[in-house]
């Protein structure tokens, strides 16, 4: 089964992915997990996107399809991965398709987690997360605080903001999904692979409201 996660910025495509992965036993792939393993490992794309990576830009489509590439091809991937974060744009989405076709592979469905935009702010913004690397605890001040404030719970190191979930910053991250990334919804519509999941709510019942939609077993 390969499934693909879209969703704006705090949306929770990475908690029902995770979550998801665990029940199916698949593969979770973020593009951003991704980046930093072919990097570390060395591989081709790997070298070629830290050289972007580096320099602080955008590391280009076909660096990423080509690392994409390289994952599929392994044997861990050959059961079915959910896929988090890539495509973001329909230029990405039409190459990762020629992709699935070079490998014999379709998608088997497309999710679309649904937050109202006012929620999806109130989310980000409330983000925070353990300053420990090896712990990496997530938090939210409203949804899910620490029993001691700005402590992890876990490992009692500090907390941290990322300075990109600032409320100055968020509403330019999610005028770009909405103008980029968006309109993926209507180009995997019009390929029958779209289900649309309500993203509001407590995490385990949307995940019980997504494995009805997936019509997977509990």
């Amino acid at each position: 089964m390969q499934i693909l996660f879209l969703g704006a910025p705090g949306a929770g495509k990475g908690t029902q992915c995770k979550m998801l992965a665990r029940h199916l036993d698949l593969l979770h792939l973020s593009s951003g997990d991704l980046l930093r393993e072919a990097v570390k490992l060395g591989t081709a794309a790997g070298v070629a996107a830290k050289s972007f990576m580096d320099k602080g830009v955008l590391v280009p489509d076909s660096i990423l399809i080509d690392m994409f590439r390289e994952k599929l091809h392994t044997p861990e991937c050959q059961k079915g991965f959910i896929l988090d974060g890539f495509p973001r744009n329909v230029a990405q989405a039409k190459a990762l398709n020629e992709l699935f076709e070079e490998l014999n592979r379709k998608l088997s469905v497309v999710v679309n987690l649904q937050v109202d935009q006012k929620l999806l702010t109130e989310r980000i913004c409330g983000r925070r997360i353990c300053s420990n690397k090896e712990c990496n605890a997530p938090y939210h001040v409203k949804f899910a605080p620490p029993k001691e404030e700005n402590v992890c719970s876990l490992c009692g190191a500090p907390l941290t903001h990322r300075s990109d979930d600032r409320e100055e910053l968020v509403a330019a991250r999610l005028k770009t999904y909405f103008e980029q990334t968006e309109p993926l919804i209507e180009f995997y519509d019009k390929q029958l692979l779209l289900r649309t999941v309500d993203g509001e709510g407590d995490p385990d019942e949307i995940f019980a409201d997504l494995l009805r939609t997936l019509k997977v077993l509990a």
